[in-house]
């Protein structure tokens, strides 16, 4: 009776969860994406806890097999030292056995396989060649708030995904498709997977944001701060849905608005590493802003008078990206600092983040957020694409 119970409990309980989490079918191929996860290392630590092989890459030449590993990489003229052993080889390719098996570089866990390239400048950078939906578990909850509504979530997914496609497009002939960090998308292997933003993975595999029945270059951004730019203003892309609109939504976020003193020195320093010659700055002027409002060019003025013109985008990426976190912001040179008072995060092109958050609590389906910031777009599937990936 008890065990009649018991399966009739287990039936049930899987019948809900189908229910309630449904998968749709598979579309298109398998798509694995080579995500650049550690760069200029002088080593690197790895350990496998599963059965793992290592091979010599790119010629598949069995150099190591294993129950599990711990130990430390290290390049060396000519090849690498792995595990106290010398191999003549410009990187190596780490295998493991088993679906739930993983690597673990530096510390972090990651799926699939990963790639310990010598680089030509002796250091080491390390690529994890992942399949596409197992790398978003590992992107979202970088992304956004694993806790915001399911829309949401769904919404940055199908971004996500479509960002990833278009930079593995680009970057077909270069080492690796994306970045880890905020220059591509945020990726933290598969210690970053939760359930919400898992689910919200499976629950749009597939789907991808197509313009003129292609790839959708898919930016997005935290907070635009009552309006997003247009995508021209920054890079060589030029169409309707990714031009400025209004952007109501995003007033929860702790990015709205915020001030900054960044102290004059760190400037000069900067500009003289970038080649521009400056002295002590005694001025600090912006010259025109575009059409969201934000910082077109800007004038920095030294003591001798010699005037430095930039753009706002340049000067944004010169101090960092977290530093100055948009170039909606006014300044003014206040003693030994420049008085920075800004709003937003983010270039501002896309969807903005927080926006989507605030749409989703106001009941906008995943569908009718994509349209608000991507108009004139069509959610479609992979295998749909005209020009493949």
């Amino acid at each position: 009776m008890k065990k009649n119970l018991l399966i009739a409990f287990v039936f049930i309980s899987v019948t809900l969860r189908a229910f309630a989490d449904p998968l749709p079918p598979a579309t298109g191929q398998d798509i694995v994406l080579r995500v650049l996860i550690s760069d200029d290392k002088e080593c690197v630590y790895l350990a496998l806890k599963h059965p793992y092989t290592i091979y010599a890459m790119n010629i598949d030449k069995v150099l190591i097999k294993g129950g599990w590993l711990s130990t430390k990489i290290i390049a060396v003229k000519d090849g690498l030292e792995v595990d106290k052993r010398f191999f003549k080889t410009e990187g190596i390719r780490v295998k493991v056995e088993g679906a739930s098996s993983a690597i673990y570089v530096g510390g972090r866990k990651f799926r699939g396989e990963v790639d310990i390239v010598r680089k030509d400048n002796g250091k080491l950078m390390v690529i994890n060649h992942i399949d596409l939906e197992e790398y978003l578990y590992g992107v979202l909850y970088h992304e956004v708030s694993h806790r915001w509504p399911m829309e949401v979530l769904k919404a940055q997914a199908i971004a996500a995904r479509t960002f990833a496609l278009y930079q593995a497009r680009q970057n077909k002939l270069q080492p690796y498709d994306l970045r880890s960090d905020i220059y591509s998308q945020v990726y933290g292997g598969s210690g970053s997977e939760k359930w919400s933003t898992t689910m919200a993975v499976n629950r749009t595999k597939g789907k991808v944001l197509t313009y003129n029945a292609d790839l959708l270059p898919a930016y997005y951004h935290a907070t635009c701060a009552g309006s997003t730019e247009d995508a021209a203003s920054l890079w060589n892309v030029d169409i309707p849905p990714l031009k400025t609109v209004a952007c109501d939504f995003c007033k929860e976020s702790p990015h709205y608005s915020w001030s900054k003193e960044i102290p004059l020195w760190t400037i000069e320093t900067k500009l003289r590493d970038g080649g521009y010659k400056i002295g002590k700055i005694s001025s600090f002027s912006i010259l025109s802003r575009n059409k969201s409002g934000r910082v077109d060019k800007l004038e920095i003025k030294d003591t001798d008078c010699t005037s430095v013109i930039m753009t706002g985008k340049d000067f944004r990426q010169m101090m960092g990206p977290n530093e100055l976190r948009s170039t909606r912001f006014d300044a003014c040179v206040r003693w030994s600092s420049l008085a920075v008072e800004g709003k937003g995060w983010g270039h501002g092109v896309g969807m903005c983040q927080w926006g989507a958050f605030g749409q989703a609590r106001a009941g906008k389906k995943c569908e009718e957020i994509l349209d608000w910031y991507y108009h004139g777009t069509e959610i479609t599937t992979i295998d749909k694409l005209v020009r493949k990936i």
